[in-house]
Parts: structure tokens; C-alpha cells; sequence
């Protein structure tokens, strides 16, 4: 039972934190307070961006709603470079916890049952395997995967850790850039009594970027099918 208690804790901080907390993860919240934020952010520098690293990485970790938001606050309250690191920073924290806690729980009993299972189980585990970079990097750049799925999945089939992180801290910037970009002009957007259009994300100019990155992470892939078939 020992290795089951991180994810027990993980998913009980979830459920806790999603009962609690959800009314509070808001853009209006952020609206309203926003000038308590930036006068915090204006006297205790240091202070708020290790409570703001601290506050996105609770959110990640236990999967809570709300992590968009921190994104743009990121940005609202740091400028794109700062806000960009620490975003990227934060997330990629919390993404390693329940990779960790994932992989505690289940991954490696579960990778060890598809390696010796035979059949079309052990051959998809062994093409993951032999495509981890590709993968992992297609999971990150595809804004239609869920961040915790993209967190979840490589644990239960038995990615390297070094593979994970590399993957995820180098595959959410682009999007995180986006995020932390309409932050930075979200004050002019509560000044005129509207809300951050996140849809911005879904913009052809932003998405054929990150759909162009990710057919360049699955040219690895290609390369190697054409390979195995010219053998």
C-alpha cells in the first residue's frame, strides 16, 4: 500500500481542492484583486514569485481547475519573459509530481505487464518506447490533450523520468508563451469590462505553429516506420 499513498494524496488534494478552491480560480477573482496582486508583487518581489511558483504548482499537481488562469496572472504580473520562466517552471513541477506519484502507483507494474504480455499490447509498448521523444513532445504541442492526461499517460506505460522532463518543460512553452502573452495586456481587458479571450489559442496563427511543431516531433516517427518497411 506504501507506493499507492502519493497518488491517494494527490487524488484527495484534487478532490478537496476542487470543492474548495474552484469559486476562487477565476478570472473575476483575479479581476477584483488584481491591485492587492500588483501593489504584493510591487513591495515583496521575491515573496510573490515564490507564492506564485507555489500557488501553480498545487494546481498542477493535484489537477485542479484553474491552471489558464494562472497562466494569464503569470503574465498579468510578470511581464512575458519572467512570467513565461515561471509559468513553464511551475507547471513543469507539478507535471513531474503526479509522473511521479503515477509511476509509483501503477506505471511500472503496468509497463512490466505490457513488455510481457504479448500480442498488441507489448508491440504498442515497444513503439512507445522506441518514440518516447516523439511522443511525449506530440502530447505537449497538441493543445486538444488535457495537461493532466499528457502528465498521466507516460507514467503508465513506463517513460524515463530524463525523457518526461526534458519533453515537457521544452514542449509547453509555446503555449505557454500564449498564455503568459494574454496576461500581459489583461489589465486593458478588465478596464474595459471584458474577459481574456483564450480562444486566442485556437487562432490559425497560433495553432498552425504548434501543429507545424508537432508534425515536425512526429517526423522521427515517420522516418522510422519508412525504415522498418524498406527492411
Amino acid at each position: 500500500m506504501k507506493r499507492y499513498i502519493p497518488l491517494i494524496f494527490i487524488l484527495t488534494g484534487a478532490i478537496i481542492g476542487f470543492v474548495v478552491l474552484r469559486d476562487y480560480l477565476t478570472f473575476d477573482v483575479l479581476r477584483e484583486n488584481r491591485a492587492d496582486l500588483l501593489a504584493f508583487r510591487d513591495s515583496y518581489f521575491v515573496w510573490a514569485v515564490l507564492s506564485f511558483v507555489a500557488v501553480y504548482f498545487v494546481i498542477v499537481a493535484f489537477s485542479l481547475p484553474g491552471a489558464a488562469v494562472a497562466s494569464v496572472t503569470g503574465g498579468f504580473l510578470f511581464g512575458l519573459g519572467i512570467g513565461t520562466v515561471l509559468n513553464v517552471t511551475a507547471a513543469s513541477l507539478g507535471a513531474v509530481v503526479i509522473f511521479l506519484a503515477a509511476r509509483a502507483g501503477f506505471g511500472d507494474k503496468l509497463a512490466r505487464k505490457m513488455d510481457t504480455s504479448g500480442g498488441h499490447f507489448e508491440k504498442l509498448s515497444s513503439q512507445l518506447k522506441k518514440n518516447e521523444i516523439s511522443v511525449l513532445f506530440m502530447l505537449r504541442l497538441v493543445p486538444v490533450v488535457p495537461f493532466f492526461v499528457a502528465n498521466l499517460l507516460p507514467a503508465l506505460v513506463g517513460v524515463k523520468l530524463r525523457n518526461f522532463v526534458v519533453t515537457t518543460v521544452l514542449g509547453i512553452i509555446p503555449g505557454g508563451m500564449v498564455f503568459t502573452w494574454i496576461g500581459v495586456g489583461i489589465g486593458d481587458v478588465f478596464d474595459r469590462g471584458g474577459d481574456p479571450d483564450l480562444s486566442l489559442i485556437w487562432s490559425p496563427h497560433i495553432l498552425g505553429p504548434l501543429l507545424g511543431l508537432a508534425a515536425l516531433a512526429a517526423v522521427p516517427m515517420i522516418v522510422n516506420a519508412f525504415k522498418k518497411e524498406t527492411v
